[in-house]
């Protein structure tokens, strides 16, 4: 038998690898790159082809979108910082040309918008355009706040986040709702137990960390990198706003097993208290909004919030805290000019201020200033007929958003702490007698006023 030359089979097996690997390269590039598009040609000015990739998805899903008239605009922080430099260029020039792909390229692994969910329904067209495109896509449901009260926790899911992955790139569509405080409101992202944990980053995802309020915002067509698209109309404002976007909802069902061991007072006189303190809260927030001052819900009205989702009928006022670092010596005037004269003004801006608006009847209004010290804040107090002085600490807090009697508000993010500084570790518990001076866990003797300075720090009217 004849011998086999073992360098021609090594020769042949050689050259049918290459025809195979030339062939499986042919194959991907004009068959599958187009199909899932992962090669893309480069964008004028861009610096690599995967800044050219993410450019092109990201004109590839507002293609999607448009074709199916769904109006997203762009919320992505880190392209709205980049845009916010060049606001007045780009909107002066809205139709300009693009020298360079300066914003969509530049480097991330998704791209945020939002999207407002009454503007749009019809999710299952676009889901089948979308994988015809190429795109995977999945989409997170979770339950909807707005239909919880003290009757019912409906558990009625609703979408809250969408990501469209299209190559090495994904965008992140995060639906807002309106809520009854005229704002709007975006879901956490949580993942059910059968989803992909891998799909994209997660970790990442701007909006997707926890629940958030915004205002609803204006906004500007413009266009960005030859793509045209809605942004805020002042980015700043929008980026501001985000870093303090943190929603907290009325926690309802603690509160209706609060009151199946404290009922609740049905009284006609409980029913007219909460009535006039939600109308002078809502006058409240009004007059400070207008005033650029932040408050709070502080006290019992935190702890109202907090423990029973209401006002409690037995308080017979509104508590507000204000950081002393936000007063503005027009509060005062604005708030008479709203109708609520002035019913005490205790200290002084340097010290323990505190201010009290008379309003409906016997409804009456406290604003405690907060004064911030390196591992604590506090507020302060003065009895009127001693000018003895007090003061109320608190560990150090940051502050979110809540719904409130249908308003939007502002509580202690920490408000399990706040509320156990101030009333204990019983605040479950109801009291309806309360010494301001002895009572709060928190309070301490802090001095008396001099003598000569009463006329200053103590006036009543």
């Amino acid at each position: 038998m004849q011998k086999i030359n073992k360098n021609v089979v090594l020769a042949l097996l050689s050259l049918t690898s290459l025809v195979f690997l030339l062939f499986q390269l042919y194959y991907y590039k004009f068959y599958l790159s187009q199909k899932n598009g992962a090669v893309f040609s480069k964008v004028r000015g861009s610096q690599s082809g995967q800044d050219s990739t993410r450019w092109h998805v990201v004109r590839k899903f507002l293609g999607l979108i448009s074709s199916h008239n769904i109006p997203v605009y762009l919320i992505d922080p880190l392209i709205l910082g980049l845009v916010d430099k060049d606001i007045e260029q780009i909107r002066t020039s809205p139709d300009a040309p693009s020298p360079e792909c300066k914003y969509f390229c530049a480097p991330r692994d998704f791209t945020t918008f939002a999207l407002l969910d009454k503007t749009w329904k019809h999710e299952v067209g676009l889901f089948r355009t979308a994988e015809k495109m190429g795109f995977q896509w999945l989409k997170i449901i979770n339950k909807d706040p707005r239909l919880d009260g003290m009757d019912d926790l409906s558990g009625i899911e609703i979408p809250l986040h969408y990501i469209f992955k299209l190559a090495s790139h994904a965008i992140h569509l995060v639906v807002f709702y309106e809520r009854s405080g005229n704002y709007l409101w975006h879901g956490p992202l949580r993942l059910k137990h059968h989803m992909d944990r891998k799909f994209v980053p997660f970790r990442k995802l701007h909006f997707g960390r926890y629940p958030g309020a915004y205002e609803k915002p204006e906004l500007l067509l413009v266009s960005i990198d030859d793509l045209k698209v809605q942004i805020p109309k002042n980015p700043s404002s929008f980026l501001e706003e985000m870093s303090h976007s943190r929603f907290l909802e009325c926690r309802y069902r603690e509160a209706r097993a609060f009151f199946q061991l404290y009922p609740d007072d049905a009284s006609l006189d409980a029913v007219e208290f909460r009535k006039k303190a939600k109308s002078l809260l809502h006058l409240a927030a009004l007059t400070l909004n207008n005033l650029g001052v932040k408050f709070w819900l502080s006290s019992g009205t935190c702890l109202g919030w907090y423990r029973q989702c209401n006002i409690i009928p037995h308080s017979k006022d509104v508590d507000l805290g204000v950081f002393i670092r936000d007063y503005k010596a027009d509060i005062i005037p604005a708030f008479q000019k709203a109708g609520l004269p002035l019913k005490h003004k205790f200290g002084k801006v340097e010290d323990s201020l505190e201010l009290s608006f008379q309003g409906e009847d016997d409804v009456k209004l406290d604003i405690f200033f907060f004064y911030e010290e390196d591992d604590h804040v506090w507020n302060g107090g003065t009895q009127a007929k001693s000018g003895k002085k007090f003061k109320y600490l608190f560990p150090k807090f940051t502050l979110c958003w809540t719904e409130f009697v249908e308003l939007k508000v502002h509580v202690p993010c920490e408000t399990l702490q706040y509320v156990e500084a101030n009333y204990g570790p019983d605040w479950k518990v109801p009291v309806k007698t309360w010494d301001w001076k002895s009572s709060p866990s928190n309070v301490q003797y802090n001095g008396v006023w001099p003598v000569n300075e009463w006329d200053d720090v103590i006036q009543i009217y």
